[in-house]
């Protein structure tokens, strides 16, 4: 999509240039468009995990908790967003970094809040606040931790994240926990939209070029939304209820101190931060051909730790750089902090409006399944891209087979693990944690000559 009428090759390589204000409010909605499913997505999964969600006794009300946090991680991402692009002092990269929800942490907050309903997010949220302020003094030396996250470590936790959240895409697709049990459960009726999803998402992905392969995701979930329409499976009845403008409601959920999550989410703030420092590299070689600077590196992790303290005091997930906007600037060769701020700032006008989250609240949990098998795909196939640099020694093949094999089995069999206290548990059963623990531990114990 480069287009020399955007201005100079000199221009589009500088982030404080801003296009003609019409070629970058389309270029800002794209970016918007790009992460929109992706964005959504993990606050659909801990209401539904938590209980409130679909299939829950909320859904005669029009899931209010459940489209709450939904509104939350748009409002959110646009504000973490802001701050990344505009800056404040040194907290912020000033670069065209896309903020949201992050699935990173979404095996964490899955078992620390099963079951627990609309009483477990207050210490969910609890846990968001601590494990944002830690994540923000990860700033200070996130250059020294470097050395302990190679690309066999990276790799490994980037593919578990992908692998342990792919079981829930495919309950989702066949109609969701709730079902279960149930004859409708895994019907006709349930994969039709989900495998249009599919189907729909892979075709544009592998015939079109620019937005439209990088909006594949979205597009394919709307087209799953029309089959699931005409097929009698949305309702809208909650949409007329929802009001126009509506501001956050701070501690929505109260606080509530619950050391597996702080825990959790101060450990997994390592890898977040680890991954910011990637997409801030791969802006900067995509967009302006340079290497990130270390106030740069230092700034954006800043910015992901502020982001998310903040959405946390209002009932929104992890915030943290989204890679597929990454590449949407490596595709438009534009680095312009200036378009990306204008879709932050469309991020939060639709994050203001309850309407929007009550509207996305509508799409079946099939047709959402359709599309998160995708989208756990393709984390998980990240994992494998990073894991390509890896050389394949015996030392690097015991290191992935332990710690591969400890995460997945204590995450299929978390029986294993019921005798230990219910905060190790909720960390264990993860499988993400055992795993990121184990490679960072191994790596850093074993010898390099170990062959």
């Amino acid at each position: 999509m480069t287009d020399s009428n955007m201005g100079t090759a000199e221009q589009l390589r500088d982030p404080n240039y801003t296009p003609p204000i019409g070629t970058a409010i389309p270029l800002g909605i794209q970016h918007v468009l790009a992460m929109f499913a992706s964005n959504v997505t993990p606050a659909i999964i801990i209401a539904g995990a938590a209980g409130f969600g679909f299939g829950s006794d909320q859904g005669a009300l029009g899931f209010p908790d459940m489209s709450y946090l939904i509104q939350m991680s748009i409002l959110f991402a646009g504000i973490a967003t802001l701050i990344q692009t505009i800056g404040i002092g040194p907290i912020g990269a000033r670069l065209p970094i896309v903020q949201g929800t992050s699935f990173a942490f979404v095996p964490i907050m899955i078992p620390a809040v099963a079951g627990a309903g609309v009483a477990g997010i207050g210490g969910l949220m609890t846990g968001v606040i601590v494990g944002g302020i830690f994540h923000f003094c990860l700033g200070f030396f996130v250059g020294r931790i470097r050395f302990a996250l190679p690309p066999l470590v990276t790799g490994l936790i980037v593919l578990m994240i992908g692998l342990s959240l792919i079981k829930v895409g495919i309950q989702y697709a066949a109609g969701g926990v709730p079902m279960m049990g149930k004859p409708g459960f895994g019907s006709l009726e349930m994969w039709i939209p989900a495998l249009t999803v599919i189907i729909v998402t892979l075709a544009i992905k592998f015939t079109t070029k620019g937005f439209m392969s990088v909006a594949a995701v979205l597009i394919g979930i709307v087209v799953g939304y029309i089959v699931a329409a005409m097929m009698g499976q949305v309702s809208f009845g909650s949409i007329g209820k929802a009001a126009v403008f509506a501001l956050p409601n701070p501690f929505k959920y109260g606080i509530e101190f619950n050391a597996a999550i702080i825990i959790g989410m101060c450990l997994m703030a390592f890898i977040s931060a680890i991954e910011t420092v990637g997409d801030v590299s791969g802006i900067t070689k995509g967009g302006a051909q340079r290497e990130a600077t270390d106030d740069e590196i230092k700034g954006a992790t800043f910015a992901d730790g502020l982001g998310t303290a903040i959405a946390g005091c209002f009932g929104g997930l992890p915030n943290t750089s989204f890679s597929q906007n990454v590449g949407l600037v490596s595709m438009t060769g534009l680095m312009s902090r200036g378009v990306v701020t204008i879709g932050a700032i469309f991020l939060i006008i639709c994050g203001l409006s309850p309407i929007v989250g009550k509207v996305v609240a509508t799409v079946p949990i099939n047709v959402l399944g359709g599309g998160v098998v995708i989208m756990f795909g393709m984390v998980a196939s990240a994992g494998l891209s990073m894991l390509a640099d890896v050389k394949w020694n015996r030392r690097n093949m015991i290191i992935f087979a332990i710690s591969l094999s400890v995460g997945l089995g204590l995450q299929m069999v978390p029986e294993a693990l019921q005798h230990l206290p219910r905060t190790l548990q909720i960390l264990m059963t993860s499988g993400l944690l055992p795993a990121a623990v184990l490679s960072i531990v191994l790596n850093l114990m074993l010898p390099a000559d170990l062959d």
